[in-house]
């Protein structure tokens, strides 16, 4: 390499000082090659995606700026041994531009109206199907799928997963706008697991306070009805469970509508897949399950655990980070919702998990969760960017399994060892003394678009031990209880109109929805309550039935033969 990273970092900062219009190897008014002379003059290739993409005078005379926001915990992208080491293996010149995530909030449409001064393209871009067709519309994104001929390793996955295609395409013109983050492990559907105070629940047994449980079935996937659940937490609420001669005991917590640890789970016991958006797929329907009475019947039933303080008031109002916190140290938690108890308390041997409860009709079931294995809107290239398709195929690089693994985890060197174990997998280094593994990825990570999927964890890397351990607990206690017929709401693409409607009535749907049910879940509701409930969220005003339609005829799009 003729000049160092840092080197043409110190370039291009002191070009951006320079000039307000243009940057190193970024702007709209800058020159840029054809294939032909990119081949010609710079050793451009895409297909043998293990060589370099420039030759040399490529690595000193193109480069493109991208606009990116990270984590507080993350080194600045330009210094990120992946980053450092993709340039080495690619002769593409990155000069990354990182600002927090509040910043990049607050500037997001500042850059897409600035037309003097973008940068090639924006990472970590967060954009939703309504701005990319929107800015799509308006020519200010690159088609993508117009280039897919130089991304081999992009094209691959959209030929063999044309589930994937169809999630990123837009459909009003075909065409691809951004690039997706693909990370499948089979975990987000199923977001809850609950967890139960092994110790306490014998006491309770062994105090008659609970029939029907021996201390033989305390272990994990111990099944309990809802009585029995009712019976433990009563016991835990009125007896000094931690010794500490404080009231302080939690009998059964969680992060109200949080994306996991949340109440959704305890609906099941009324034989709902709930989940925070209350939509789910249901023999191919869009199904809203605040449209069923057994919706009311179980929010009357949580409510009362709420009202007897079996369920932690807290559970309302606490943050994630809260819940967390309080944890650890002294033990005070009965019984919680999270995917693992590992996070969550000191001493996570001292708890079991929990088949789902069991309601008073007989009923057990999960939530199904719509939050997505595939990532959409994670990276747009403005429309004009000089030599793209250099651009695009060092983008292409990022889909290659034991890159993915890296831009997801950390680097080799760091986080994994150097050398590969004897089926030719990453293996990862032991923790450095005082560091977590959070703390580790998260400060060596950029995270955004990869493809990790069942090839990768079965050839290239091993799924993290937590991970492993929740795919484990998953698919014992919870995959079993969804019924057949029951999926969540995929990635759907919406045509204009389809937008509109969205736009008009969804924000105000999901604020209904959520006022009235911490309303309800914390002060009880009647039947007349819900009738009225129901009735004004299917009126013209608010418009449940109209999004309905949207996201229905998106979904019968979406399962269409191509």
């Amino acid at each position: 390499m003729k000049k160092t990273v840092a080197a043409i970092a110190l370039s291009c900062a002191a070009m951006f000082a320079l000039t307000a219009l243009t940057a190193c190897g970024g702007g709209d008014d800058r020159e840029s090659n054809s294939v032909d002379a990119l081949v010609e003059n710079y050793g451009y290739q895409w297909e043998d995606t293990s060589a370099p993409i420039l030759n040399e005078t490529g690595a000193q005379e193109i480069s493109f700026r991208i606009y990116s926001s990270k984590n507080a915990s993350a080194k600045d992208y330009n210094d990120m041994d992946i980053m450092q080491q993709l340039y080495e293996d690619t002769n593409v010149f990155v000069e990354w531009e990182n600002v927090s995530e509040s910043i990049y909030a607050e500037q997001k449409n500042l850059i897409f109206s600035n037309t003097n001064n973008r940068p090639d393209a924006i990472y970590h871009a967060g954009m939703s199907a309504s701005e990319i067709i929107r800015y799509a519309s308006r020519k200010v994104l690159l088609p993508i799928s117009d280039y897919l001929e130089y991304m081999p390793n992009f094209s691959k996955i959209l030929e063999e997963r044309p589930d994937i295609r169809k999630q990123i395409t837009n459909v009003e013109d075909g065409k691809i706008y951004s690039l997706p983050r693909v990370e499948e492990m089979g975990l987000l559907q199923n977001p809850n697991l609950l967890f139960l105070n092994k110790n306490w629940t014998l006491e309770a047994i062994e105090a008659g306070a609970v029939t029907g449980l021996t201390a033989e079935d305390v272990k994990d996937g111990i099944r309990l009805t809802a009585a029995q659940m009712e019976s433990l937490l009563t016991y835990f609420l009125n007896n000094d469970m931690n010794g500490n001669g404080q009231n302080d005991e939690r009998p059964m917590t969680f992060v109200y509508n949080n994306w996991q640890g949340n109440q959704c789970d305890l609906y099941g016991m009324f034989g709902l897949n709930d989940n925070t958006d209350h939509r789910v797929i249901v023999d191919g329907k869009v199904t809203y399950t605040v449209l069923d009475d057994r919706f009311k019947e179980a929010t009357q039933f949580i409510n009362g655990w709420v009202e007897k303080g079996l369920i932690d008031e807290v559970s309302f109002e606490q943050t994630q980070d809260n819940f967390l916190a309080n944890g650890k140290g002294t033990e005070l938690y009965g019984a919680f919702y999270w995917w693992e108890s590992e996070t969550v308390v000191s001493n996570p041997e001292n708890y079991v998990v929990c088949e789902p409860l069991v309601g008073p009709n007989g009923d057990q079931t999960v939530c199904v969760s719509n939050n997505p294995e595939v990532g959409t809107g994670e990276v747009v290239i403005f429309a004009g960017t000089p030599n793209v398709e250099v651009l695009l195929t060092y983008f292409d690089r990022y889909y290659d399994p034991m890159i993915s693994a890296q831009i997801n985890y950390g680097p080799i060197g760091i986080v994994y060892e150097e050398e590969l174990d004897e089926n030719g997998m990453l293996v990862q280094k032991e923790l450095p003394e005082g560091k977590t593994s959070d703390e580790l990825r998260l400060e060596n990570a950029p995270l955004g678009i990869c493809y990790l999927s069942d090839y990768a964890w079965e050839n290239v890397v091993h799924m993290e031990p937590r991970a492993q351990l929740r795919l484990e607990r998953l698919e014992a206690y919870a995959t079993p209880f969804v019924p057949e017929g029951v999926q969540p709401v995929p990635n759907l693409q919406f045509t204009q109109e389809e937008l509109n409607t969205l736009t008009l009535y969804e924000t105000n749907i999901v604020n209904y929805i959520n006022q009235h049910l911490i309303t309800w879940l914390r002060g009880g509701l009647t039947d007349a309550d819900w009738e009225a409930f129901k009735t004004e969220l299917q009126s013209t005003r608010v418009g449940l039935n109209e999004v309905q339609k949207v996201y229905q005829a998106a979904y019968d799009r979406y399962i269409a033969e191509n």
